[in-house]
């Protein structure tokens, strides 16, 4: 008699009981689920990519029918029907947090929790999944200094980094969506993963994935194209583009904003903000760019020949430290390099400002951190406001609109979009005291 073969069925309903009592609000119910042994606060839906934390949020959503579904009160909450349990959510929230919640988890949808609360008002859990985020990137730095002070890891790369944090999709030149990209470490954010290396992943419409290592090591090595508008890298990547001007503008005034002032600039680019610098009359103007295709072109521009100019040609972590050396102060101090993440920034601000900066100067840099998304952008300005405090700096934020460059056509051949915000929080950092 021939044995019928078993067919081996999952009976373990875990992560549907999980994601409905998150839904409802069910706190004791979670609490017995997440106790058991595949009970997680981190389970996805397999056709939403729900989390615990987008089931708990989009319960508040309100229902189709709704007469006004998108009615706010004045400080833009959501004041429907169906938002009137986001308290329920509020606390659901916490508590999946408190037993290991991930704060920047992607649906299938492209959002992460803060992404849906912010959607639907409910600034009461978006502001509870941002001071998440933020407790939660703080705590993987401590981490990771941690582990570099018990010898870490030796490979680890100081040039590595990538431009864009978290995640966003990538925009083919046409402006068809190629698919869903994950960037770990951020050139102008926070690196979310200090063991991986700094990588792009692409996922085509074939599915295919194209893996496109965005770090310093390889820019620098990289050929550049330099247009009137922008300066493209190898990959079609932004370095730096015209739209920026006016940020630059009101940077440049803020930190310099009388003329005969000593100023530093690491990053020169396509030189918009030395430009600003120069119009000022510095006393002394120096300037720090590693790439050669750049260097090449500020000489044939007559940079190295200005009245005051010093350009210092190689990474700016082999060259301030010289400086500090040789005993330079400023008044004024920006900061902009290319495919570096956080971490190099936060070295630049913690190690080396306090010995170059005037007491009474004034510091800035490029605030592109987190830019793919709202609520990246909220987490990493109040982690980076915190970790210039630390550093002895008080920092104040002024809000630029920007207007929406994507119907202005700024990101027409570019290979990915590196700002999606309609307003940049532009720091000014001085002394405590």
């Amino acid at each position: 008699m021939a044995t019928a073969d078993v067919m081996e069925i999952d009976t373990d309903t875990t992560t549907q009981e999980i994601l409905l009592a998150a839904t409802n609000h069910d706190i004791p119910t979670l609490r017995t689920l997440l106790r058991s042994p595949t009970g997680s606060a981190n389970v996805q839906d397999p056709d939403t990519g729900f989390t615990p934390l987008h089931a708990a949020i989009s319960a508040c959503e309100p229902d189709e029918e709704a007469s006004d579904p998108q009615e706010t009160n004045g400080e833009g909450d959501a004041v429907h029907g169906a938002a009137l349990d986001e308290d329920g959510a509020v606390q659901t929230v916490k508590f999946l947090f408190e037993n290991g919640a991930i704060w920047n988890d992607l649906g299938f949808q492209d959002e992460t929790p803060g992404c849906l609360a912010l959607r639907l008002g409910l600034r009461k859990v978006y502001d509870v999944v941002v001071e998440a985020g933020v407790r939660a990137e703080l705590l993987l730095a401590r981490m990771d200094e941690f582990e570099l002070l018990m010898g870490g890891d030796d490979e680890e790369d100081e040039d590595e980094g990538g431009e864009v944090e978290g995640f966003e999709v990538v925009q083919a030149e046409d402006g068809e969506e190629l698919g869903q990209a994950t960037l770990e470490p951020n050139g102008d954010g926070v690196k979310e993963d200090g063991d991986e290396v700094p990588q792009l992943v692409e996922v085509s419409a074939d599915g295919v994935e194209e893996t496109l290592d965005v770090n310093s090591a390889d820019y620098l090595a990289s050929a550049l194209t330099f247009k009137d508008d922008r300066l493209l890298d190898a990959d079609k990547n932004g370095v730096m583009m015209a739209w920026e001007t006016d940020i630059m503008q009101k940077t440049a005034d803020l930190l310099a904003p009388e003329e005969g002032l000593r100023v530093l600039n690491v990053g020169h680019g396509m030189g918009i903000v030395d430009g600003i610098f120069q119009s000022k009359n510095p006393g002394t103007h120096h300037i720090i760019e590693a790439h050669p295709a750049v260097i090449q072109r500020m000489k044939e521009e007559g940079w190295d020949k200005k009245p005051g100019v010093t350009v210092h040609e190689g990474r700016w972590q082999d060259i301030v430290p010289k400086l500090v050396e040789q005993n330079e102060v400023f008044d004024a101090i920006y900061f902009d390099t290319f495919a570096e993440d956080y971490a190099a920034l936060k070295e630049f601000f913690s190690e080396y400002v306090i010995g170059l900066l005037d007491q009474e100067g004034r510091f800035g840099f490029f605030n592109g951190l987190g830019a793919d998304r709202q609520v990246c952008y909220d987490v990493y300005t109040k982690v980076v406001e915190m970790d210039l405090f630390e550093a002895g700096l008080d920092t104040e934020f002024q809000e630029i609109a920007i207007p929406d460059l994507q119907e202005k056509g700024e990101w027409e051949g570019v290979r990915r979009k590196y700002w999606a915000l309609d307003t940049y929080r532009m720091p000014t950092c001085k002394f405590v005291g």
